[in-house]
C-alpha cells in the first residue's frame, strides 16, 4: 500500500471515529420530554431530597422559585397559577458531590396531582466528578467510624482538667484529609453538657507582651454529634490536610454550656500530625 492511500485510509477512519463520536453525543442527549418530570403547583412546596450534600442547583425558569433550607434538600414552587395543565415550566438541575440529576418541572393545577415529596432514586443518577470534591461525604463518616472502631495507638496525648480527661487516641491521613480520634472521660457525677467543639491553631508559647494569633478551623467532618458527655465520650473529627510551623500548636478544646462552665483541651504538635498513619497500614487495613 503506498503512501496516497495511507493517507486515505487514516482520513476515512478519522471520519468515522468522528461520526461514531457525534452519534454517541447525540445519544447521550435527553430532551425535556425523556426526563423524569415532577408535577407542580403553586399551593404545594415540592421537597427534592438527595442522598448526600448538594452543590450547585440550577432552575432554568423564573417561574418556578426554589431555595435549599438543608444541604441534601431542595424546596420548589411555581411562583403563579398563569399556565394551562401540562405545561413544561422548565428543567431543574441537581449536583451532588458524585452525580448529577435533571427534572422537568411540569405544571398541574390539579393540587392532588402536584409531587409534595420525591428522593432522588439511583435509576435517575447520572456519574459526576466534581473537581471540587476529593472525598465524599459517605466515604469521609465511612472511613471516620473505621477509625473511630480502630484501637487506640496513642496512650501519652492527655489532658487533665477538673476531673475530666480528654486523650488522644489516632490520627490517620487519608487521601487530603486528617482524622483524628479522641475520646473524653468524664470522673465527675456532673454530665458535661457540650457547648462548643472548637479545633484551632494557636502560638505555642504565648506571652503577655506580644499578641496571640489564633486561627479557627472548621472541620469537614464531626462524627458524633452528642450534645452531653456522662461517663466516656468518643469522637472523629476530620480537618482538611494541613501543614503549620513548629511554633504553633493544634487545640481541639471542649466547652460546657454554662455561664462559668468546664473547659478542656487537646494540644496536638506539628510531629503528631506528621506521625499520622495512612488508611493502608494494618492497624485499619483490619477494619476495612
Amino acid at each position: 500500500m503506498n503512501r496516497q492511500n495511507l493517507i486515505r485510509q487514516a482520513r476515512r477512519t478519522a471520519v468515522l471515529l468522528l461520526l461514531v463520536m457525534c452519534g454517541l453525543s447525540t445519544y447521550a442527549q435527553k430532551t425535556f420530554r425523556e426526563m423524569e418530570q415532577i408535577t407542580v403547583n403553586e399551593n404545594v412546596s415540592t421537597i427534592i431530597t438527595a442522598s448526600e450534600p448538594i452543590q450547585l442547583v440550577d432552575i432554568s425558569t423564573d417561574s418556578v422559585v426554589g431555595d435549599k433550607p438543608l444541604d441534601n434538600v431542595v424546596r420548589v414552587k411555581p411562583k403563579t397559577g398563569n399556565h394551562q395543565d401540562g405545561d413544561v415550566l422548565g428543567i431543574i438541575t441537581i449536583i451532588t458531590e458524585r452525580y448529577r440529576v435533571q427534572y422537568a418541572m411540569v405544571y398541574t393545577s390539579h393540587i392532588e396531582e402536584a409531587v409534595s415529596d420525591k428522593e432522588v432514586e439511583l435509576t435517575e443518577r447520572f456519574a459526576f466528578h466534581n473537581p471540587e470534591v476529593s472525598m465524599s461525604t459517605s466515604d469521609m463518616v465511612s472511613y471516620a467510624i473505621k477509625v473511630w472502631n480502630a484501637p487506640a495507638k496513642y496512650r501519652g496525648t492527655f489532658t487533665k482538667s477538673n476531673k475530666m480527661m480528654m486523650r488522644l487516641n489516632n490520627i490517620y491521613v487519608i487521601g487530603d484529609y486528617i482524622f483524628i480520634d479522641f475520646t473524653v472521660t468524664n470522673k465527675t457525677h456532673l454530665p458535661f453538657d457540650i457547648d462548643e467543639l472548637r479545633v484551632k491553631l494557636e502560638d505555642k508559647k504565648q506571652q503577655k507582651s506580644t499578641n496571640v494569633q489564633t486561627i479557627e478551623l472548621k472541620p469537614a467532618l464531626v462524627l458524633d454529634r452528642s450534645v452531653r458527655i456522662w461517663n466516656a465520650y468518643r469522637n472523629v473529627i476530620v480537618l482538611k490536610k494541613m501543614t503549620f510551623p513548629n511554633d504553633k500548636i493544634l487545640t481541639i478544646e471542649m466547652s460546657e454550656k454554662q455561664i462559668s462552665g468546664r473547659t478542656i483541651s487537646l494540644n496536638l504538635d506539628y510531629e503528631d500530625v506528621l506521625a499520622a498513619d495512612g488508611f493502608a497500614d494494618n492497624a485499619l487495613k483490619s477494619y476495612n
